[in-house]
């Protein structure tokens, strides 16, 4: 597992959205820069293209080659693995993705994010085979892993165990629909922030993205904030420095990039 920092990035899910054309991009910025353009402007970005299709070496070298030396990628894992019926029985799978090509993202290689379906319900033995399928290491790269989870049967001390077990974080999404819980469950911390609103210039009230900066700080710190649901008292354990990793993701994604920009500014000034 990477030694943490306490470092703090900020992105959003992708960098082409033909409405970021109007609102983030650039006039005249060729598709074929706008990966340039947007890793300037966030510190991370969630890949959300290899859920889709396994991409190869040379699709992350160039990824990895259009980016800041201190920016860093998230890989959302593919479909078929994490919507297969048995997760437990993916071994094969997971060896097949994980061979696909990710260390040429080098040291810009961050979490691999684990989304569950929202029907997915938790089974104890299922999970923690599966997550004893998630290996620590790529080639010479330590891995980090966040596992997504939507259905409430999650919503239990034992997901947490198992979760912690196997140091993998389970994902905090600010989210309308899904019921979500702030329980720290491995040395770094991983939130998906989904309510951004097309009325408001920044996607977040700037009084939201204050609170949202505050927590980033705290989790930074090794803490918990108090202000967050979890399932679990918060754990009296010796504060440890954790990296965070907050990305805007869906809800109206045109104010995605706004919200994170205005996110690190405060985090900047704070």
């Amino acid at each position: 597992m990477p030694i943490s920092s306490g470092r703090i990035r900020v992105g959003i899910g992708g960098w082409s959205y033909e409405p970021w054309r109007a609102t983030f991009y650039p006039e005249g910025t060729p598709k074929a820069g706008e990966l340039h353009y947007a890793s300037r402007h966030v510190t991370s970005i969630e890949i959300n293209s290899t859920f889709y299709r396994l991409q190869n070496p040379a699709v992350f070298a160039k990824w990895r080659d259009a980016t800041p030396e201190d920016f860093m990628f998230a890989i959302k894992a593919p479909r078929f693995i994490v919507e297969a019926h048995d997760l437990a029985g993916t071994g094969a799978s997971v060896t097949r993705f994980m061979s696909s090509g990710i260390t040429a993202l080098e040291s810009k290689l961050g979490p691999v994010l684990w989304q569950l379906s929202p029907t997915k319900r938790f089974n104890a033995d299922e999970l923690g085979g599966f997550l004893s399928l998630l290996p620590a290491r790529a080639g010479k790269l330590p891995m980090r892993h966040a596992l997504g989870v939507r259905h409430t049967s999650f919503l239990t001390p034992g997901f947490l165990e198992i979760a912690r077990r196997h140091d993998v974080a389970v994902v905090f999404e600010d989210d309308a629909v899904h019921e979500s819980r702030a329980d720290l469950t491995s040395s770094f911390v991983y939130a998906r922030l989904r309510r951004c609103s097309a009325s408001v210039a920044t996607g977040y009230s700037i009084a939201a993205l204050k609170q949202w900066a505050r927590r980033a700080q705290i989790w930074a710190q090794g803490k918990e904030p108090k202000d967050l649901e979890r399932i679990a008292p918060i754990a009296a354990a010796p504060p440890l420095r954790r990296d965070v990793f907050v990305y805007f993701i869906n809800g109206d994604k045109e104010r995605a990039p706004a919200a994170a920009q205005k996110l690190l500014s405060l985090l900047k000034s704070g």
